[in-house]
């Protein structure tokens, strides 16, 4: 089969490798039919982590067909049209049932990689994989799109509001533009926020945010972004902030436009140095976040509000790739001429 190799720093190959098996009984063999770039997969290709030369790709969202399943699934047969998270919660695990399943207690190997390939191994299958009515042709090709925000950047950006604790009438700031940024804003309004800012540089992005939901935009960074932040809080401050980003910088922002009390959801992959606690606890800020609860949020609502139409996260995918033209996939969203990049694998 075809998979993406992460070759070097700044360049992904596409290469023949050996087709997945069955190797735990809880496992499912998935022909993918969509995939995508995920903004932290970009921090080895711009060289910013350390990866292994020739080594898997990071891709970690997926929808697609089960292919084959091991004995011990039961809940999702051949020939079923699936979304696969990058989680792989159990479903009855005290996280799990806490709505933390992508922090999963069954297992430590809770995340997906891999997944810009023709077929992929799904592990701990049996809870996690999410089934979609009907197969892909019933599907337009921006259905397809939202679809797969579920496997992740949409379940992130909820994440990140329901860690939050936004509430209908909130005022919530949204750090980041990028896809998670935008479907954070999304769930911001899902949740009844009144009052979203958002956070963008790019005229795209900011469009994007307002026809999601945003009220207001603020451009700067710094000390520039705190201030105009607060003068559009009327100095109070907001009462949720959505930190989307990961970077040093947005997360020290993220500390300084909550009110007392607010909560920061963290969902951007921490790139920071040690964090100084000392302001937060002066201001009583909450701090929550982490791997989002992928499975639990679709099956509890997302996938319904995608299937009615309530919501339509995946107009983040602003270019299309086939599987061949990874690497083009990647420069798209370095070089910001993609918010997110859609890959066309199998029809």
């Amino acid at each position: 089969m075809k998979a993406a190799v992460f070759a070097k720093a700044g360049q992904m190959d596409v290469q023949d490798i050996e087709n997945p098996t069955i190797q735990q009984p809880d496992d499912v063999i998935i022909k993918v039919v969509r995939a995508c770039v995920c903004g932290s997969d970009l921090w080895a290709y711009r060289g910013l982590d350390d990866k292994a030369a020739n080594s898997e790709n990071t891709g970690h969202e997926a929808i697609g067909i089960v292919e084959t399943v091991g004995e011990a699934i039961t809940t999702v047969k051949p020939g079923d049209f699936v979304i696969a998270p990058f989680t792989h919660g159990c479903g009855h695990c005290a996280a799990c049932l806490a709505g933390f399943d992508g922090v999963c207690q069954s297992h430590t190997d809770n995340f997906s990689d891999g997944d810009q390939a023709e077929y992929i191994r799904f592990q701990h299958g049996q809870w996690a994989l999410v089934k979609i009515p009907g197969q892909p042709s019933d599907y337009s090709d921006g259905m397809l799109k939202s679809l797969l925000t579920l496997a992740d950047v949409m379940a992130t950006g909820y994440h990140a509001a329901r860690v939050a604790n936004v509430h209908a009438g909130d005022t919530v700031v949204v750090l980041g533009d990028g896809a998670v940024g935008l479907c954070a804003i999304i769930a911001a309004k899902m949740l009844g926020a009144k009052r979203i800012i958002s956070t963008s540089r790019h005229a795209d992005r900011q469009a994007l945010a307002q026809e999601f939901g945003a009220t207001d935009n603020v451009a700067d960074r710094g000390d520039d972004a705190v201030k105009q932040i607060m003068a559009l809080t009327n100095g109070a401050g907001a009462d949720a902030v959505l930190e989307c980003v990961g970077t040093e910088l947005s997360t020290e922002t993220a500390m300084q436009v909550g009110r007392p009390g607010a909560v920061v959801g963290r969902v951007g992959l921490p790139h920071t140095t040690k964090m100084d606690v000392t302001a937060p606890f002066y201001r009583n800020t909450i701090l929550a976040g982490g791997p989002a609860s992928v499975t639990t949020y679709d099956k509890q609502c997302l996938l319904k509000a995608v299937l009615d139409g309530q919501i339509n996260p995946g107009k983040v995918f602003t270019q299309t790739f086939p599987l061949d033209q990874i690497d083009a996939a990647y420069q798209a969203m370095v070089d910001r001429k993609a918010i997110k990049s859609f890959v066309v694998v199998s029809d």
